[in-house]
């Protein structure tokens, strides 16, 4: 169907634009995971580095998902029975695997907060007598490793949960009447406007909690520390939050209507929040 003589039915010159654009993003991301990955963690050995390189390939295969939901699975619809709801399950599977990914991605920049915020103690602590649980949570650096646990499983398990939870909760309500399905959602209702519980939780609970946490523990970091050290987690927490401010401008312009500046505004704020992360991990302080 899309290799027919007519290929594209709903893809327009600016939808062309906003892809190439997120394709560059997607490589960006890639080159960046084998940068982080072979020239910092292979030399190195910090799961600092090993931390920030999968977040950028997560983020990428995230990436790749959306542009397979966004621009390429909506092609394959034709008005013929069944055929919207084979394209729908598609694009259900698509978006969790796009959510799924861009999770563990978030749970990998959780890691790296945890690094820098509860670094192991290098002051030699007294043996405790045994080999008890009691004894065990008393050493300090132990401590530090579940909380570093916890926070890396909290958007794990986020990411879980939108990979295995039925489509009623997360799909598009648009869907219902662009592709002749019937799927009874189960919404969340304020005054007259509804939308499926899922998407509302991701879209505006989760997701503006990662934009004010990780942001702002850089500032904190920023604001504890002097010199090179502040002037990376600055730009850390400048480059985290454009990247998350041109992913929410993705869908609020979408909702707008801007069709121009949705194809190219996103994804160039996108690519200069990467140039500013690549920036503030390349002081020789942070080898």
């Amino acid at each position: 169907m899309i290799f027919q003589e007519t290929p594209f039915q709903y893809f327009s010159f600016w939808d062309g634009i906003e892809m190439g654009l997120y394709f560059i993003i997607v490589g960006y991301f890639f080159l960046l995971f084998f940068y982080f990955l072979f020239l910092r963690y292979r030399t190195s050995k910090k799961p600092y580095w090993l931390f920030f390189s999968l977040f950028f390939v997560c983020f990428g295969l995230g990436r790749v998902f959306f542009i397979a939901y966004y621009f390429y699975i909506p092609e394959l619809y034709v008005p013929v029975p069944g055929n919207g709801a084979e394209v729908v399950a598609l694009l259900m599977i698509t978006y969790r695997l796009a959510t799924f990914f861009t999770w563990m991605g978030t749970a990998c920049a959780v890691g790296v907060l945890g690094i820098l915020l509860l670094p192991p103690d290098t002051q030699p602590q007294q043996k405790t007598e045994g080999k008890s649980k009691e004894g065990w949570f008393k050493d300090k650096n132990n401590r530090k490793i579940i909380i570093r646990i916890v926070m890396i499983f909290i958007p794990i398990i986020i990411g879980i949960l939108a990979l295995i939870l039925p489509d009623s909760l997360f799909m598009d309500p648009d869907f219902n009447a662009d592709y002749g399905v019937s799927v009874d959602l189960i919404t969340v209702q304020f005054g007259s406007w509804t939308y499926p519980i899922g998407r509302f939780l991701l879209n505006f609970i989760f997701m503006p909690l990662s934009v004010v946490f990780i942001p702002f523990i850089f500032i904190y970091l920023a604001w504890k520390t002097f010199g090179v050290l502040r002037k990376s987690y600055a730009l850390n927490a400048f480059g985290f939050l454009l990247y998350f401010l041109g992913r929410i401008l993705q869908g609020a312009l979408d909702v707008a209507d801007l069709p121009h500046l949705r194809a190219s505004l996103p994804p160039l704020i996108i690519l200069l929040a990467l140039l500013i992360l690549v920036m503030a991990n390349n002081y020789e302080q942070l080898k």
